[in-house]
C-alpha cells in the first residue's frame, strides 16, 4: 500500500495542478485569436527588431574585420612610427621575425605638370615584398614592379580614379610629386590592407620606396608614418601574438613605436562600429521601452474586454493568482509571438546590409545569423514584456468579481499587491542593469538608464500637473471645451497614459532631430565660418619667409598665423610610466604614439587660462609646459604636476604651470601642449600655418594653393573646404541612420498612443452615450475630443522640447565635444507634430466610439 503523500508534496502537486490548469485555459481562451494584441505585436516586434538588426549587422562587420585580420593588416603583426624612423637595433629585430614589408604614409601634394591644377593627395610608398597577404589589383593590371619601377629614370605610380578625374588626366600622364615626376601607370583596383591605414581626406597615390628619396619628401619635422609588416614564419595563435607584442614593447621601451597584432587589426574602425552600434541599440532600447508603454495600455484595455470571463473564474473560486497565471502565460505566449516576427526581421537585416555595405569598406563582408545577437535582443524584448504587462495583470487580479459585473473599468482597482508592484520594479532593473552590462561605453549607457527612469518620473508628474491644472481652471461658457477639460481630470482620465505614452517617444524624436540638426549646421554653417582657408604644413625654416611672402603678396588682407612644430611622445606622467589602462577612454589619443609640439612666448590667442598662470615672455628657468584643460583633467594631471616627453630622441621633464581651454572645434592651430621657448633653444623644427581670408573666393583660393605648391612642391596644402565636404558626407551617411532611428521612435510613439486611447475605449463608449442621450451632438463631441487631445499634446510637446534639448546638448556638447544650439524651428515643428497625432490618433480612435448604439451601453448601466 502506497504510503499518503506529505503535506509538502501536496501542496506541490496542487500548484503544478494550478499551473496546468492555467496553462490550459490559456491556451484555449487563445484559439479566438490576437483581436486587441495588434499595438502589442507591433510594440514588441519593433523595438527587438531594431536591436536584433543593429547587433547583427555590428557583429557582422567586426566579425568580418577579424576574420580578415591578417590581410587588412597587411601582416600578422605591424609596428608603426611617427615623423621618424626606427633604429637598427629595431630594424635588426623586425627583420628577425619573418618576412617584412616596409612603407611610408603621408599627405603631400599632386601637381600637375604644367603648373595649372594640384591636389592633396595619401602618398603611400611600398617596397617590393608588398603585400603580404591579398592581392593588390590595379587597372591595366601588372605586378608591383612595372607599376612603380623605373623605366629611363622615371618612376611609376598607380592613384585612385578621383585623382585621375580631379586634375584631369588620364593613365600614361605625367603627375609632379615633391622634386619626381612620376609616370601614371594605373588606377588602384583593390588595396587589400587600405582599413588598416586610417580614414583618408584626400585620394591615394602609390609609388616606391625609391620614388619617394627622390621626390625628397621626408625632411626634419614632416609629418610621415613609417609601418612594417610582419609575415611570421609559421602560424601564430592570438596569445602567440599577444606574448609577442608584450615582448617587443618590454625590449623596446623607448622606441615610441605602436603595435598591432591581426587581430585588432583595424582598431578605430572597431571602435567606432561598436560605438555606433551602441548609439542605434539604446534607441532601439528607447523605443522599446516607449512601446513597453504601448504593452500595458495594450494588456489594459485587452483585461478590460475580459471583464466578464474574470468576473466567472473569481465566482467559480478562481484565486487572484490564477487568474494572473491564466493571462500571463498569453501575454507571455503572443510576447514570444512578437519577438519571433523581430527576430525574422534581425535575421533578414545583415543580408540586406551586406549589399549595400560592399561598396563602402574594402573588405569581404559575408551575412549570416548571429545568435548572441538575436538571443539579446529577444532577452530584451521579453523582459521589457513582462515588466509592462505585470503591473495591469496585478491590477486585474486584484479587481472583486462584483465590480467586473457592474462594468466598471480596470482603471478603478488601484495599484496591484506589493508582490506585483515589486516583481515590475526587479525586472525594470535587471533590464537598466543589463542595457549597462552590454554597453561598449557603460557610462554612456548609465546616462541613458538615468534619462529614461527621469522621463518616466517628470511625464507622470507632469500628467498629475495637467490634471491638477484642470481640475482647477475655471468654469468656461464653452460647452465642448469645458467637456474637454473635464476629460482631461476626471477619474479614470486618459491623461497620464497619453502624456507618458507620447512624451518618451515624442523626447527621442526631438533628441535625435536636434542631434543630427546641430552635426549638419556645425559642419556646413557655424565651422567653415570659424575655420581658416588654409592649413600648411611641413614647412621647413629656411622656406617660412618666403612663404609667408608669397601668401601675404596674393592675399594682402589675409590673416597668417605660423607657430614652430615638434613631435614628441608622452613617457611618463608625474615621474611614472604611461599606463593607457589607467586612462579614460577618450583621452587614451593623447598617449598613443608621438604628437604635435610647440613652443610660445604668449599665450595663443584662440586659448584661455583654466588654471595656472602663463610664463614671462623671457622666462629661462625650468621646463614649464601649457597642458589642454579637458585633456588633462581626463588624464588626472593638475598644475603642478610633471610630465616627460620624448623629442628628437630626448627626454624633457616639464612642470605643469597653467592648464588652458582650447577651441578644438574652431579648426585654428591647437596643440595639448605648449611649452616654454627655453625648452626646445636650438632645436630643429618645421611650421606649420594657416591663413584666414574671409574676403576669399574659390577664383583667390586656387591661385594661392597653385602658387604656394609651385614655388614650395614640399609644403603640403589643405583646403579646409575639401575636408569640411567629405566631413560633410559621412555625416549626411550617418544622418541616415539618425533619422532612421527618428522613424522608429516616431512609430513607437504612434503605437503606444494608438494603445493608450483603446485602453479607454470601453469609458469612452459610455460618456459618448450618455451625453448624445442628453443631447450632445456629434460635432459637439468632436470638438471637445480635438481641445482634450489639443491640450495634452501641447502640455506633452512642451515637456518633449524641454527633455530632448537637454539630452541633445549632453550628447553633443559633452560626447562630441561640439558646441550645441537649440533650434526653434525644430521646436515649432515638435509642437506641429505633437497636435497633428493627438489630435489625429485621436479622433481616429474614436469615431467609432461616437457611432456605438445607445440602447446595449444603456442596459448595462
Amino acid at each position: 500500500m502506497a504510503a499518503p503523500a506529505s503535506p509538502a508534496g501536496a501542496q506541490a502537486g496542487a500548484n503544478r495542478l494550478r499551473l496546468g490548469l492555467a496553462a490550459r485555459l490559456a491556451l484555449r481562451e487563445l484559439r479566438g485569436g490576437l483581436s486587441g494584441f495588434y499595438i502589442f505585436l507591433a510594440c514588441v516586434a519593433l523595438g527587438t527588431g531594431a536591436i536584433a538588426g543593429v547587433n547583427s549587422v555590428s557583429q557582422m562587420m567586426t566579425g568580418s574585420i577579424a576574420s580578415e585580420g591578417k590581410t587588412i593588416l597587411g601582416g600578422d603583426i605591424r609596428f608603426e612610427i611617427d615623423n621618424r624612423d626606427i633604429g637598427d637595433a629595431e630594424r635588426d629585430y623586425i627583420n628577425g621575425l619573418g618576412t617584412v614589408s616596409d612603407g611610408v604614409n603621408m599627405r603631400t601634394m599632386a601637381r600637375k605638370t604644367d603648373g595649372s591644377d594640384q591636389s592633396l593627395v595619401e602618398l603611400r610608398a611600398v617596397d617590393e615584398a608588398y603585400p603580404l597577404y591579398g592581392a593588390f589589383e590595379t587597372v591595366p593590371a601588372m605586378p608591383i614592379e612595372a607599376a612603380f619601377g623605373a623605366e629611363d629614370g622615371v618612376y611609376g605610380a598607380a592613384v585612385a580614379q578621383i585623382l585621375l578625374d580631379r586634375l584631369g588626366l588620364d593613365v600614361g600622364d605625367t603627375v609632379l610629386v615633391g622634386q619626381a615626376s612620376l609616370q601614371i601607370r594605373s588606377v588602384i583596383a583593390t588595396e587589400p590592407d587600405a582599413l588598416s591605414e586610417g580614414f583618408g581626406f584626400a585620394p591615394r597615390l602609390m609609388m616606391s620606396r625609391d620614388a619617394l628619396e627622390q621626390a625628397g619628401l621626408v625632411r626634419p619635422g614632416s609629418l610621415v608614418e613609417f609601418s612594417y609588416r610582419v609575415r611570421l614564419d609559421g602560424q601564430a595563435s592570438a596569445a602567440e601574438l599577444s606574448d609577442l607584442r608584450e615582448e617587443a614593447t618590454q625590449r623596446f621601451p623607448d622606441a615610441g613605436w605602436q603595435i598591432r597584432t591581426s587581430q585588432n587589426a583595424a582598431p578605430s574602425l572597431t571602435r567606432n562600429i561598436e560605438r555606433f552600434s551602441q548609439f542605434l541599440t539604446l534607441v532601439g532600447l528607447t523605443a522599446l521601452i516607449v512601446g513597453g508603454v504601448g504593452i500595458a495600455n495594450s494588456v489594459r484595455a485587452w483585461l478590460d474586454g475580459k471583464r466578464g470571463v474574470i468576473a466567472t473564474l473569481k465566482c467559480v473560486g478562481a484565486p487572484a493568482r490564477l487568474v494572473v497565471a491564466i493571462y500571463l502565460i498569453q501575454v507571455m505566449l503572443i510576447a514570444g509571438f512578437g519577438v519571433f516576427l523581430g527576430l525574422l526581421f534581425g535575421v533578414a537585416t545583415p543580408f540586406v546590409a551586406a549589399g549595400a555595405l560592399a561598396g563602402v569598406i574594402p573588405i569581404a563582408v559575408e551575412a549570416s545569423v548571429y545568435p548572441v545577437s538575436l538571443a539579446i535582443a529577444a532577452g530584451f524584448g521579453l523582459v521589457t514584456a513582462f515588466a509592462f504587462a505585470v503591473l495591469p495583470l496585478g491590477r486585474a487580479g486584484e479587481v472583486p468579481a462584483t465590480a467586473l459585473f457592474r462594468q466598471q473599468g480596470l482603471e478603478t482597482g488601484g495599484l496591484p499587491r506589493w508582490p506585483y508592484l515589486l516583481t515590475a520594479g526587479v525586472t525594470l532593473a535587471a533590464l537598466g542593469a543589463a542595457a549597462i552590462w552590454f554597453a561598449d561605453d557603460r557610462r554612456i549607457a548609465m546616462v541613458f538608464v538615468a534619462a529614461v527612469i527621469a522621463a518616466f518620473v517628470v511625464l507622470r508628474l507632469v500628467g498629475y500637473g495637467v490634471q491638477a491644472i484642470a481640475g482647477r481652471w475655471p468654469t468656461v461658457r464653452s460647452t465642448p471645451l469645458r467637456l474637454a477639460i473635464g476629460n482631461i481630470h476626471r477619474p479614470g482620465a486618459l491623461t497620464p497614459s497619453v502624456v507618458l505614452s507620447l512624451g518618451l517617444g515624442l523626447a527621442l524624436l526631438v533628441t535625435l532631430a536636434l542631434i543630427d540638426t546641430n552635426l549638419r549646421r556645425e559642419l556646413s554653417g557655424n565651422l567653415p565660418e570659424r575655420a581658416p582657408n588654409f592649413f600648411f604644413v611641413d614647412i621647413q625654416s629656411n622656406e617660412i619667409d618666403g612663404f609667408e611672402k608669397v601668401v601675404t603678396d596674393l592675399a594682402p588682407g589675409g590673416k597668417i598665423i605660423k607657430v614652430p612644430m615638434l613631435r614628441g611622445r608622452i613617457t611618463q606622467l608625474k615621474g611614472e610610466e604611461v599606463n593607457e589602462q589607467n586612462v579614460p577612454a577618450e583621452a587614451r589619443w593623447v598617449l598613443r604614439g608621438d604628437r604635435g609640439v610647440t613652443y610660445a612666448k604668449n599665450l595663443p590667442e584662440n586659448s584661455k587660462l583654466d588654471a595656472g598662470s602663463w610664463w614671462a615672455p623671457d622666462y629661462e628657468g625650468e621646463p614649464l609646459v601649457s597642458f589642454s584643460a579637458e585633456e588633462a583633467r581626463e588624464i588626472g594631471l593638475d598644475v603642478g604636476d610633471s610630465i616627460t616627453v620624448s623629442v628628437l630622441g630626448r627626454s624633457i621633464t616639464a612642470k605643469i604651470a597653467n592648464l588652458r581651454e582650447v577651441e578644438w572645434e574652431s579648426l585654428s592651430i591647437n596643440f595639448v601642449m605648449v611649452f616654454s621657448p627655453n625648452t626646445f633653444a636650438g632645436a630643429p623644427h618645421s611650421w606649420m600655418a594657416t591663413l584666414s581670408d574671409p574676403d576669399a573666393d574659390a577664383a583667390l583660393e586656387g591661385e594661392i594653393l597653385r602658387n604656394v605648391t609651385q614655388a614650395y612642391p614640399t609644403i603640403t596644402s589643405v583646403r579646409v573646404k575639401d575636408a569640411l565636404e567629405l566631413a560633410n558626407q559621412l555625416v549626411g551617411q550617418i544622418g541616415i541612420a539618425i533619422r532612421a532611428a527618428a522613424l522608429v521612435a516616431l512609430v513607437a510613439s504612434v503605437l503606444v498612443l494608438a494603445g493608450a486611447l483603446a485602453a479607454g475605449n470601453r469609458s469612452r463608449i459610455h460618456d459618448a452615450v450618455v451625453l448624445k442621450t442628453l443631447g450632445a451632438t456629434r460635432a459637439t463631441l468632436i470638438r471637445a475630443y480635438v481641445y482634450e487631445y489639443g491640450l495634452l499634446g501641447l502640455a506633452t510637446a512642451i515637456f518633449a522640447l524641454g527633455f530632448g534639448a537637454v539630452a541633445a546638448w549632453f550628447v553633443v556638447s559633452q560626447i562630441m565635444t561640439l558646441p550645441s544650439t537649440f533650434m526653434p524651428d525644430i521646436a515649432l515643428a515638435t509642437l506641429v507634430g505633437a497636435l497633428i497625432l493627438t489630435v489625429g490618433i485621436g479622433l481616429l480612435g474614436t469615431w467609432r466610439v461616437l457611432g456605438q448604439k445607445a440602447a446595449p451601453v444603456l442596459r448595462e448601466l
